[in-house]
């Protein structure tokens, strides 16, 4: 019996983990991105909440090359009394054949995953998330998007299984 209660915990272990390893339902994202053109300042005009960017308003995110090929972040965004918070990292595409995918890096080593769910053919907006549905950005070029095109995008992520009934505008 003394044996049993050694391998009880230890197993529960194992078995949680592989549980928490437990990819979400696939993610499907764009065929194609020309990085040229995503390059840029976009806003965000909603989000699904997250501790990162809690009480920020006047977010945005601007995209450039950095020497080495991937693609430098600057995040920023503005506390309610008005001290600017920012944050810098490094995006990279990790299999080229699935352009929609990438990964960003604020703290080595970990990463996220940046999924670019929809893409406006002119690159005027974007629909951003992760895999786990956990985090979700309607962005855009301007810092209002029609009404008629956030709805489309709701949905569409509704669709995908997103919560968006949590989403929260951000004010520009």
């Amino acid at each position: 019996m003394m044996k049993f209660k050694k391998v009880l915990p230890s197993s529960l272990l194992v078995i949680l983990g592989l549980m928490a390893c437990r990819e979400s339902p696939d993610l499907e994202t764009v065929l194609e991105v020309d990085y040229h053109r995503y390059m840029g300042t976009w806003y965000e005009i909603a989000r699904l909440p997250n501790r990162f960017e809690k009480g920020l308003s006047r977010v945005s995110a601007t995209y450039t090359y950095r020497e080495d090929g991937n693609i430098k972040v600057l995040n920023k965004g503005y506390t309610k009394d008005g001290k600017l918070k920012k944050s810098v990292g490094k995006a990279y595409v990790p299999d080229t054949l699935q352009p929609g995918r990438l990964k960003v890096q604020f703290f080595w080593p970990f990463a996220g995953d940046y999924f670019i769910i929809d893409l406006d053919t002119e690159y005027q907006y974007a629909l951003v998330g992760s895999p786990n549905r956990k985090f979700l950005w309607i962005l855009s070029r301007q810092k209002t998007l029609p009404q008629a095109t956030t709805t489309a995008l709701l949905q569409l992520a509704k669709s995908k299984g997103f919560d968006v009934a949590k989403m929260e505008e951000i004010q520009q």
